[in-house]
């Protein structure tokens, strides 16, 4: 009779935590939640492996968030015939990722680095931690963390509850309205609709995002507030040392018969006006193409990219991402050394 007896309390207790389950999951899906995936170290090694392609069947990205957002990646390998490797993090310097290739002797490949120049000419230990956690996860991943990883995929993919940045207890704290402890980094409130990530690494604003000027202003002051961050911007000797480094990195890269350009992806006033200021182009990026001998892609050089609108002054749409990649493939298609396989129709 026991048995009998908790045979039945296992079984409801089954039954309803599928049915919170479910309710819980067609609550968000009526709320324009939409499933996307965990961009965290396991998802950015699956894509690190990837590399070591032949450089005329892959393009590397790293750099900081916009070119997670502006690099549309089925416009760039339908129109480029490359598979777009997108190794850019949110909120980090891609410079520990520059260094991780130009050490690995088995890249020889084709690498794109996006410069947000408050991010890439920084040497904060907050803007190194998830590119530490990256690498270092991917170097020391093992086979069982592989399958448990390929196995997450199709649940990610179908579940929207499973968004750990937004709705796990750990994301639901992060995102309460709490006042931060003094000395403590302000936690940044990002809206969900503004972060969702694709598979290939791809982040699109969703459509309310583009269409609601309240979550735009939830953003915009989250960088009205890190713009007033009193730290000066890197300078005279430590610039001198920096831009050697990353010409060091460049150097190794170039000699395997790899190659490396510099982009630097749209921004809009104020924000714009504001790291023009911070960070002058003659000093910052004429210096780092000069230092580098590298070609470098400015947006506002162009007349396809110098207007595009970012609805929160940082970062593209998908409508828009797809006309910034469509004029990016087209110019990289004009540079020297960029043996792009352009699509017929283009």
């Amino acid at each position: 009779m026991q048995t009998h007896t908790t045979t039945r309390s296992a079984i409801l207790a089954v039954v309803l935590l599928i049915t919170f389950i479910i309710s819980w999951e067609l609550y968000l899906r009526h709320k324009g939640v939409i499933a996307d995936y965990d961009d965290g170290p396991e998802l950015w090694a699956d894509k690190r492996a990837m590399v070591y392609e032949p450089a005329d069947k892959a393009t590397v990205f790293i750099g900081s968030s916009r070119i997670k957002y502006d690099l549309d990646i089925p416009t760039w390998e339908s129109l480029a015939g490359t598979h777009a490797i997108q190794l850019a993090m949110t909120g980090s310097t891609p410079v520990p990722m520059l260094d991780d290739l130009a050490n690995d002797p088995k890249f020889k490949g084709s690498l794109i680095v996006d410069v947000t120049e408050i991010l890439f000419f920084n040497k904060a230990p907050y803007f190194l931690i998830s590119p530490a956690e990256g690498i270092g996860y991917y170097k020391k991943r093992t086979p069982a963390q592989q399958a448990s990883f390929l196995l997450d995929k199709p649940v990610e993919a179908n579940l929207a509850f499973l968004n750990s940045a937004h709705l796990s207890i750990n994301g639901m704290l992060d995102h309460a309205q709490v006042k931060d402890r003094p000395g403590v980094y302000p936690t940044l409130d990002f809206p969900i609709d503004f972060e969702p990530t694709m598979f290939n690494r791809q982040n699109k604003m969703t459509d309310r995002f583009v269409a609601d000027t309240n979550l735009q202003n939830q953003v915009k002051g989250i960088w009205a507030m890190l713009g007033k961050d009193p730290s000066p911007p890197m300078s005279g000797k430590e610039l001198d040392a920096f831009m050697q480094n990353i010409k060091s990195d460049v150097d190794k890269i170039k000699a395997r018969g790899g190659s490396v350009i510099f982009v630097r992806t749209p921004s809009n006033p104020p924000m714009y006006i504001g790291e023009s200021m911070g960070y002058p182009r003659k000093l910052y990026w004429d210096r780092l193409l000069a230092t580098t001998g590298c070609k470098g892609i400015y947006f506002a050089d162009y007349p396809a990219t110098a207007h595009l609108v970012c609805p929160e002054w940082s970062h593209l749409d998908p409508k828009s991402a797809i006309t910034y990649t469509k004029a990016l493939v087209s110019i990289l298609k004009q540079q020297e050394g960029w043996n792009l396989k352009m699509a017929a129709n283009y």
